[in-house]
């Protein structure tokens, strides 16, 4: 069983893995964080969804190149943690393009399952140009949305 350790602070106590290192200020860029989430329009959150995917994919690679096995597989969990949220936020009354939609998350799931399991570095890399195709599609989407231009159906992030 983990040790662990209590920090007291002004605004009450946080509690500690043991080995998890105690950094000034993170309560502060955490609260920021939770307030950007909180605040995000769907298109913005779908966004943040897509960067996060991409960017544990880049640390899996690069933790696969410096033989991290297990911190590549935990960033390629993540990966497919984010991806399975997007997948399960697509609404299939939007007709078609929604079963496309999940579709591609679920062969990007695999795409990184096998990645994982192989160390691929190479399927890492189709995966995260394709989530980057679709990341600028993304943006532009949540950019026209938030100017007040949105259309009716597409996918719901809120389920």
């Amino acid at each position: 069983m983990p040790i662990i350790r209590v920090r007291y602070a002004r605004h009450g106590i946080r509690l500690f893995n043991e080995g998890e290192r105690i950094v000034p200020g993170q309560k502060a860029y955490d609260q920021y964080k939770e307030t950007q989430i909180m605040t995000a329009s769907q298109g913005q959150l779908i966004v943040m969804l897509y960067e996060g995917a991409i960017r544990f994919i880049d640390s899996a690679m690069q933790a696969l190149d410096d033989q991290k096995l297990d911190a590549c597989n935990n960033h390629l969990i993540r990966a497919q943690d984010i991806i399975t949220e997007l997948a399960l936020s697509v609404n299939f009354d939007a007709g078609d393009l929604a079963s496309r939609l999940y579709s591609l998350y679920m062969f990007f799931n695999k795409f990184l399952l096998e990645a994982n399991i192989k160390k691929d570095k190479k399927s890492m890399e189709n995966v995260k140009e394709m989530l980057k195709s679709l990341l600028e599609s993304w943006r532009e989407i949540a950019v026209k949305g938030s100017s007040g231009k949105s259309s009716s159906g597409g996918v719901n992030v809120a389920g």
